[in-house]
């Protein structure tokens, strides 16, 4: 009978430590996984911030760099930026507008993909409507900017942007905020040249303004349109439209970090490697392990 009893408490002794090893071995499994999401998320956001291509952005004095970024790939065609935001990016074009949805602008797979001109629209932006696309991203990466044009306050301080091409600068006056579904045939086609055509594109426009300015869009005018995601409606895109001008709109400031004192320490944690943070969580699991077990101890010593 007491072997039997020390065989049982031994039996005991045994599943429980299997059951603390398996419970330890299920969180750093999670922990692993989410370690490596958060790693995998930031390599996203790295891979989308403006500030890769600062090395590369033409003014018309200099624009030997920004040669070098098109020896690079040659479906760069120039440059886009919105005043006093931190949308400042090369200008891709190719011939599908799915290619560049996942690729960045040195030609490499990237899932934040690149800002990019409607494969339809001339590249020397004649069309009466050119239409350029971005993802809408967090962190003010990519299109994300242009979501926040959707505040009116945001829409009335932002008046104005920049658009490279042709080795020259040209200003672009903003009109418009957009709210449109994604299926909208007449606002995401390029529209004829017909005085007819026009005037009803620019009626569709003014039919779909969340804001505007009071400013008279013509025939003659050239307009961009920068497109991208929003969830407010379903299949929604928010739409930023202006018109090209001769006159050049230089920004007023540099765009300032809109994060947060969490947003700097969450920027700071990422960068530490993700090896560490599992290292850390193993030493504090097997730490916490060690002192369930000799409480164990301890009370089996009792009884």
């Amino acid at each position: 009978m007491f072997h039997m009893k020390k065989a049982a408490k031994f039996l005991v002794k045994i599943v429980d430590h299997m059951v603390n090893f398996i419970a330890l071995l299920l969180i750093l499994m999670v922990m692993f996984l989410s370690c490596y999401m958060l790693w995998d998320s930031n390599q996203v956001y790295q891979a989308a911030d403006a500030k890769n291509y600062e090395a590369y952005i033409p003014t018309e004095k200099h624009t030997k760099s920004f040669e070098e970024l098109q020896k690079i790939n040659p479906d760069i065609i120039g440059w886009i930026r919105i005043n006093e935001t931190n949308v400042n990016y090369p200008l891709l074009q190719a011939e599908d507008d799915d290619t560049y949805m996942n690729t960045d602008a040195e030609g490499k797979y990237s899932l934040s993909g690149s800002i990019f001109l409607h494969c339809a629209n001339k590249p020397d932006f004649s069309d009466f409507n050119n239409m350029i696309y971005g993802h809408h991203m967090e962190k003010h990466m990519m299109f994300g900017d242009v979501g926040l044009f959707a505040d009116k306050e945001y829409f009335d301080e932002h008046p104005y942007g920049n658009l490279f091409f042709d080795g020259k600068d040209h200003g672009i006056e903003f009109y418009a905020l957009i709210q449109a579904d994604a299926y909208n045939e007449r606002l995401f086609s390029v529209s004829s040249e017909e005085p007819a055509a026009k005037q009803a594109y620019l009626q569709e426009i003014s039919d779909n303004a969340l804001h505007k300015r009071n400013i008279e869009l013509t025939e003659n005018d050239h307009l961009v349109l920068l497109i991208t995601c929003t969830s407010d409606m379903t299949n929604g895109r928010n739409i930023l439209v202006g018109r090209l001008t001769d006159q050049v709109y230089p920004e007023k400031e540099k765009a300032k970090n809109l994060g947060t004192g969490i947003d700097k320490l969450k920027e700071k944690m990422i960068q530490v490697p993700v090896i560490y943070w599992i290292l850390l969580l193993i030493i504090v699991l097997l730490l916490i392990d060690r002192k369930l077990k000799k409480k164990g101890k301890k009370k089996h010593e009792n009884s």
